[in-house]
């Protein structure tokens, strides 16, 4: 237990910067996944059926949520680092 040891602040910010980086990453994928499968199942007008066509395109949206979600929070930390 003593042999661990708190990175230096710099070190644990950048850390802590890419911990919630994925983690907000990851709530973008399961926000952007469950809403197009919602979409699939219950908007009228669709058929109801839940097919892998619709498991396709709904990781597929997840992942597009994810990336815009990444990339939104890069440039929000790029314009930071210009101040």
């Amino acid at each position: 237990m003593t042999d661990q040891r708190h990175a230096p602040g710099p070190e644990r910010s950048s850390r802590s910067r890419e911990t919630r980086k994925r983690w907000v990453g990851n709530g973008a994928f399961l926000t952007g996944f469950v809403a197009c499968i919602a979409l699939f199942g219950f908007f009228p007008g669709l058929p109801h059926v839940i097919d892998w066509g619709a498991i396709v395109v709904s990781l597929a949206f997840g992942g597009l949520a994810r990336w815009a979600c990444q990339a939104g929070m890069a440039w929000m930390e790029k314009g930071d680092e210009e101040k």
